[in-house]
């Protein structure tokens, strides 16, 4: 297919690989010319739907992340977490954050041996930045830069935290929850209206609920109980932390907390403006997108001694 806003032809394909005896789906979008390839992306996808919908999410006339990035010369992939889309699913577990760090362990090596990129540029969104930070902390020697949307660290000041606690006991007693088109759009309600349009949301709701009807409770019940799971002081590699200005799950203060403790100088946190939560989704994508560009291109300072 033709990326939008390139003169590069990017193609997809799906590749899959193992954690032990569990399968991962992993979705590839490239430039066709190698050459033309200036860095390796891996999406690490949130609580409630699969990889694709969030990342490749198909609508004419407005760029995936996946298409945008890899139009810029950027080698992009994502993984479907186990449990949740193609990936297994069939495992007695409800696949918490740190399931999902090992899944990135599995996903990285595999992409780190075919390709012989070297260490990769990670982005997280929401649970996905929980995943995608405690992988970081583990794996540094394979994380570039590491981009941070919508975290939560301590989860204090958080309003969609203190409404979801009161829910604890529910997603205790089962591996799963079931969503549907309705808990789709209560994504893009419960922060502020008008973030998001809504046929973009309708082909998103599409897309997630077409891979899942049920998705696990594992990053819920952490959330809402076992937080912190990201010791910043740990979290070595350059970071940017990313905030929709509305997002629920995202108190500033808790942010700014976490930031202050990141050892690493090379180091950023942003808000943005008109963005509430699944910010590929909103109105102002093309914002994120270039606050993420910047990130991921920024030239390796040099210190003074």
């Amino acid at each position: 297919m033709q990326a939008a806003g390139a003169d590069a032809i990017v193609e997809g394909e799906e590749h899959w690989t193992h954690k032990g005896d569990i399968r991962l789906f992993l979705w590839r979008k490239c430039q066709l010319d190698p050459g033309q390839r200036i860095g390796t992306i891996l999406f690490v996808h949130g609580s409630s739907m699969a990889s694709t919908p969030t990342f490749d999410l198909q609508i004419p006339g407005r760029p995936s992340a996946m298409d945008w990035f890899a139009g810029q010369g950027y080698d992009t992939w994502c993984v479907d977490m186990e449990g949740y889309g193609r990936s297994d699913k069939e495992r007695d577990s409800t696949f918490d954050i740190a399931n999902g760090a090992d899944d990135l362990a599995a996903a990285s090596d595999y992409i780190m041996q075919r390709t012989n990129c070297g260490p990769l540029l990670l982005y997280g969104i929401s649970s996905g930045a929980l995943r995608a930070g405690l992988f970081a902390q583990r794996h540094p020697e394979r994380v570039a830069r590491l981009a941070l949307d919508a975290f939560v660290w301590t989860g204090d000041g958080s309003p969609t935290l203190k409404q979801r606690r009161e829910k604890l006991p529910q997603f205790l007693e089962s591996n799963r929850r079931p969503i549907d088109r309705a808990f789709v759009h209560s994504i893009f309600t419960r922060d502020h209206p008008d973030t998001a349009d809504a046929d973009v949301v309708d082909a998103f709701a599409e897309a997630i609920t077409a891979l899942d009807d049920s998705i696990p409770n594992g990053t819920y019940i952490d959330m809402c109980s076992k937080l912190p799971v990201v010791n910043p002081e740990q979290v070595t590699v350059p970071t940017i932390i990313m905030r929709g200005q509305h997002d629920g799950i995202a108190a500033l203060d808790d942010l700014i907390a976490f930031f202050k403790l990141l050892p690493n100088p090379d180091k950023q946190l942003t808000v943005m403006p008109g963005i509430s939560h699944a910010s590929f989704q909103q109105k102002n994508y093309l914002l994120v997108y270039h606050i993420l560009h910047a990130f991921f291109s920024s030239p390796e300072p040099v210190y003074l001694g």
